[in-house]
C-alpha cells in the first residue's frame, strides 16, 4: 500500500453500511473490523476512502449471503480536504471488494465514481473503473 495525498477524515465507522461498487454479487456489505487500525479504548474503529475493511455482505446472491470479504473504501459521505484547497464528498458510503493477500478487485468492472484517493493506494482498482474523481 501507498501513502495518499490527502488528509482524510474518517466518515465510515464500524457497523456502517456501504453499498458494493462492483460486480462480484454483494450489494449491500456491514463493516466489522478496519485493517491496521490502532485505537484508544472504548473508540470505535473509523475508516476513510482508501483504507482497507473486514465486511459481511447483508444482501446480495445467495452465494455471498453472509460471507466475510475484505474491501476498499472508494467513496464516502464525509467530507475530506485535498491538498491543493477543495474538498470532496459523495452522495453514499461504497466500497470495492480486494484479495485481501494481493488487494486485486475481485470484481472485473466498477460503473460509478472512484475517488482518486483509492486508485493512489490501489492501482487495480483504477484499471477497472469507469471514472476516477
Amino acid at each position: 500500500m501507498k501513502a495518499i495525498s490527502s488528509s482524510i477524515t474518517k466518515g465510515v465507522q464500524l457497523m456502517s453500511r456501504l453499498q458494493c461498487a462492483d460486480n462480484s454479487g454483494a450489494k449491500e456489505l456491514e463493516i466489522i473490523a478496519v485493517k491496521g487500525y490502532h485505537g484508544v479504548l472504548r473508540r470505535l474503529p473509523a475508516a476513510g476512502v482508501g483504507d482497507v475493511v473486514v465486511c459481511t455482505v447483508k444482501k446480495g446472491k445467495e452465494k455471498m449471503m453472509h460471507q466475510m470479504v475484505h474491501c476498499v473504501v472508494v467513496r464516502q459521505k464525509k467530507e475530506y480536504r485535498r491538498n491543493d484547497g477543495t474538498r470532496i464528498k459523495f452522495n453514499d458510503n461504497a466500497a470495492v471488494l480486494v484479495n485481501p493477500k494481493t488487494f486485486e478487485p475481485t470484481g472485473t468492472e466498477i460503473r460509478s465514481v472512484v475517488a482518486r484517493e483509492a486508485v493512489e493506494r490501489f492501482s487495480m482498482i483504477g484499471k477497472i473503473a469507469s471514472m476516477v474523481v
